[in-house]
């Protein structure tokens, strides 16, 4: 019986295939994007970019499809994530190799287990402060906090819900904006 041989960062960025990314040794395509899926992440982007500028002190850096090498056999594709400047001065080419501070997954149907089993677990052990997963179909945020090595809510959004939402509570988030009202 031969060995499972774990897929590594390696293996990833030799691969031709530009959608796809690297979850526990294995590399996987990653889903079509849809509609619902696209919106929420274009909105979530130009609602926190306020926090995206370089020009003032503490700022974020705040990239979509955002491929972070966490371990050998670990690099995931984030929907969306934000590092704080004084982290991370400058982007590397390639895959950054520094936990974000911040990551956002907007959950596919079909893939709803990476997002809540696998990348939480991931971020967890890695130390990640801060993760939001965005239902947009059941029109749904709940954000987490990482306090003292696990996971606590800090918002539950629904529908058209407002709220300031850590770590961007410095400005209101509204949900029904971000999802798309119909």
């Amino acid at each position: 019986m031969e060995a499972l041989q774990l897929k590594t960062v390696q293996d990833l960025l030799l691969s031709s295939d530009e959608r796809v990314e690297l979850i526990g040794g294995e590399i996987v395509r990653r889903p079509m994007t849809r509609a619902r899926h696209a919106r929420a992440q274009s909105q979530v982007n130009r609602h926190l970019g306020t926090f995206d500028d370089g020009a003032r002190p503490g700022g974020w850096w705040i990239l979509t499809e955002i491929s972070v090498a966490y371990e050998a056999h670990e690099c995931p594709c984030h929907d969306i994530a934000g590092w704080r400047r004084e982290r991370l001065p400058r982007l590397p080419d390639g895959p950054i190799g520094l936990p974000p501070d911040w990551v956002c997954e907007i959950v596919s149907p079909g893939h709803e287990k990476k997002d809540t089993r696998s990348i939480p677990l991931l971020l967890r052990r890695h130390r990640v402060p801060y993760y939001w997963v965005i239902w947009p179909e059941d029109r749904a945020l709940i954000a987490y906090a990482l306090d003292e090595g696990e996971w606590r809510v800090v918002a539950t959004l629904e529908d058209a819900d407002r709220a300031r939402v850590p770590p961007f509570d410095a400005i209101e988030l509204d949900l029904g904006a971000v999802i798309g009202d119909d």
